[in-house]
């Protein structure tokens, strides 16, 4: 059979065909296309939903950690303010529980008493603050106040009596200085503790105060 019978005609009908399943595929193709998107676009707003909700939960959960802080601030500050006014009521006792006597009667003839005395260059490492200052001319007694007085607190103390040998130096101060703690309630170890660094011990009892006695040989250091 020759090239030219195996041909089909063209005719205009089978041109529209041609057309018809043309466009019919390029239909299907276009609603495929389309229905991806769809998909692709449910997909893209679920995460979207996903990650809303998670950043929701994430601002609720800081919100609650935010009142949470807040109220333990506002604890906090209530308890500061409680030891303030507890350390201001020791250091008020102790001046009206004539704590000067006390201590003239371990030989020390105070005649000067200031309290929250503050030395050095306020701001820098080398300044602090003086609870509770007893001075006889040649000795002073820094006296440092806590509620419940700790070993650590002993041991800054000790530092702080450092600092203001080196400030009364700067002003060639030759008066020596002796260390003591001071609380409502120091445990007995904090006692034993203070007196080997050798300072002395001071508690409250009741609205009195009294400077608790000292093992034989104790000596108060001196800086």
């Amino acid at each position: 059979m020759s090239e030219q019978q195996q041909q089909t005609p063209l005719t205009y009908e089978g041109i529209l065909e041609l057309f018809r399943q043309a466009d019919l595929r390029f239909q299907e193709q276009m609603q495929e296309r389309m229905a991806q998107m769809t998909r692709e676009a449910d997909l893209r707003r679920q995460e979207a939903d996903q990650r809303m909700q998670e950043l929701k939960r994430q601002i609720e959960k800081t919100d609650r950690q935010l009142e949470k802080t807040d109220r333990q601030i506002e604890r906090t500050s209530k308890e500061i303010s409680s030891l303030g006014s507890r350390v201001g009521e020791i250091v008020e006792n102790m001046i009206g529980g004539d704590i000067v006597g006390q201590f003239r009667e371990l030989g020390y003839a105070v005649i000067i008493l200031s309290r929250n005395m503050e030395f050095g260059e306020k701001g820098t490492n080398a300044s602090g603050e003086i609870d509770l200052y007893l001075e006889d001319g040649d000795v002073a007694i820094l006296i440092e106040v806590k509620t419940r007085p700790k070993a650590d607190d002993v041991l800054d103390h000790i530092e702080r009596l450092e600092k203001f040998r080196r400030c009364a130096d700067t002003r060639g101060d030759k008066r020596r200085f002796i260390g003591a703690i001071a609380g409502a309630s120091v445990e007995p170890e904090v006692v034993k503790f203070a007196h080997r660094k050798g300072m002395y011990v001071i508690v409250q009892a009741g609205r009195m105060v009294e400077i608790v006695s000292t093992p034989e040989g104790f000596q108060a250091k001196k800086w």
